[in-house]
């Protein structure tokens, strides 16, 4: 696959979010909308599509693929947070919640909405693979509910954990159950059909409201009051971490259709959502959505980058 293929589809994801902060100036896609679509998003179109990706997929009636995925997705986040922790206060922050959540900021990467359509664009011919990246996401949520609150400082308890019981997490594991129990033969196709064509919305509108959700922090950016946290940023989540990761998918027992998954995460700028965590606990929401800026504009050329190194050095063919 040439750099030129990756690039056609790395960017029409961008475009989306572009989309979306347009919609968001024109006030076409307002705040008040906000809450009720990503309901919709959450509730009813990721489940959807999960379970269009999940039932029938061959890849996921082996046990490796199973048990490995949500084990590597958590452990990626172990060390991309704990990476970051050891130089939060090299990076030019003052007070201590800039500089945990600088730790998890660039420790947790974007690992679902701008993934999962590059997974379904570079891997066309391996429909099973976007199944694994959803069973991967399982360790990356319980790292972000656990380790990524305990980053912020925040102490987990009970009503933490509840928030891992969703409806996507609760369509993942009720669609691999009934994979497993071959129910692709026996489910009216209708039904199917009619989750294929909800589930096809999810990350278009996934991905705008992410964008419109950014467009309104833009007043936080100042990128010159954080130059350096966002460039130990970078340094970290678009270099280091990458590097660390694609090293772990060679030496791991993974699957195929794992270190395919892996290739497209290991190359993800910061993540949207830990915006949302900083300022539900403890966090500076500002240096959030500079990091988040800043990684994501830079990931335009590194994406492309270390997608195209990844296949070639895993000899993984798309």
């Amino acid at each position: 696959m040439s750099l030129s293929d990756v690039l056609s589809a790395v960017l029409p994801v961008f475009c989306l979010a572009v989309v979306g902060v347009w919609l968001r100036r024109v006030r076409w896609l307002t705040e008040e909308a906000d809450t009720p679509l990503l309901r919709l998003v959450v509730n009813v179109l990721t489940p959807c599509l999960i379970f269009d990706k999940v039932l029938g997929n061959q890849a996921l009636q082996r046990p490796e693929n199973l048990l490995m995925p949500p084990l590597v997705g958590f452990g990626g986040i172990v060390l991309g947070i704990g990476l970051c922790w050891v130089v939060r206060g090299r990076v030019g922050l003052r007070t201590e919640a800039e500089q945990r959540t600088f730790a998890l900021v660039s420790g947790l990467q974007n690992y679902g909405y701008v993934p999962f359509p590059l997974v379904l664009v570079l891997f066309a011919g391996h429909p099973d693979t976007p199944g694994v990246l959803f069973v991967h996401n399982l360790g990356v949520d319980i790292a972000m509910w656990t380790l990524g609150l305990m980053t912020l400082g925040h102490a987990t308890g009970p009503g933490e954990w509840r928030k891992l019981v969703n409806a996507p997490l609760v369509a993942i594991l009720l669609s691999l159950l009934l994979n497993a129990l071959g129910a692709g033969r026996w489910i009216p196709r209708p039904l199917t059909i009619t989750a294929s064509m909800l589930g096809a919305c999810a990350f278009p509108l996934g991905i705008m409201m992410a964008g419109a959700m950014v467009a309104d922090q833009v007043r936080q950016l100042h990128p010159s009051r954080a130059a350096g946290a966002i460039a130990w940023s970078a340094l970290f989540r678009l270099g280091v971490i990458p590097a660390v990761m694609l090293g772990l998918a060679r030496v791991l027992p993974c699957s195929v259709e794992l270190k395919r998954v892996l290739v497209v995460q290991a190359a993800m700028p910061a993540g949207v959502f830990p915006i949302v965590l900083s300022r539900l606990y403890g966090g500076d929401p500002a240096t959030a959505v500079r990091i988040v800026a800043g990684t994501t504009l830079l990931s335009l050329v590194t994406i492309p980058l270390w997608i195209r190194w990844g296949l070639s050095w895993l000899d993984l063919n798309p």
